[in-house]
């Protein structure tokens, strides 16, 4: 039992300083002595350049879009249909942004009314409550217009 305990702590103390140790870096000095010359053979030059053809297709396939296939026009419809509708639902919270604007300005009002004295630090007080609520509407206009125009690829699909 205690050698158990004994080689246990050894193989402990051994990857620990493995893990403290710095990579050697021999492949990286190996090839920053290398020079690029027209001395390269014609077999490495083809590797190359069939290497970097293959980086190119992948990385153009990568950032391709495949179009989804709707079976129908009926089906293209009510997508569209759905959008249209998400875009409305989601505009409905432009009229609370409205309304908050104006409570901010009738406040406004009243308490000028109150003590024209404050004018001045009633009006900057008024400016920030009116960028804050004018903040929440144009956030809200932004999710109307993503629900209207960014379109689901089918990587993104929800599984049914």
């Amino acid at each position: 039992m205690a050698a158990t305990r004994v080689f246990a702590s050894r193989l402990a103390s051994q990857m620990a300083t493995k893990a403290a140790r710095p990579a050697i870096r021999a492949p990286v000095a190996a090839a920053s002595k290398r020079t690029i010359t027209g001395s390269a053979s014609p077999l490495q030059t083809l590797k190359r350049q069939q290497a970097t053809n293959l980086l190119q297709a992948t990385t153009r396939n990568a950032f391709q879009v495949q179009r989804r296939a709707y079976s129908s026009e009926i089906a293209q419809a009510m997508v569209e249909v759905s959008k249209n509708l998400g875009m409305g639902s989601a505009a409905i919270g432009l009229t609370g942004a409205g309304v908050g604007i104006g409570l901010v300005f009738a406040a406004l009002l009243h308490a000028v009314a109150r003590n024209p004295a404050l004018r001045g630090q009633l009006f900057s007080y008024a400016i920030l409550g009116f960028a804050f609520v004018e903040a929440i509407g144009l956030f809200d206009l932004m999710i109307a217009l993503m629900a209207k125009f960014v379109r689901q690829t089918p990587d993104e699909s929800p599984e049914c």
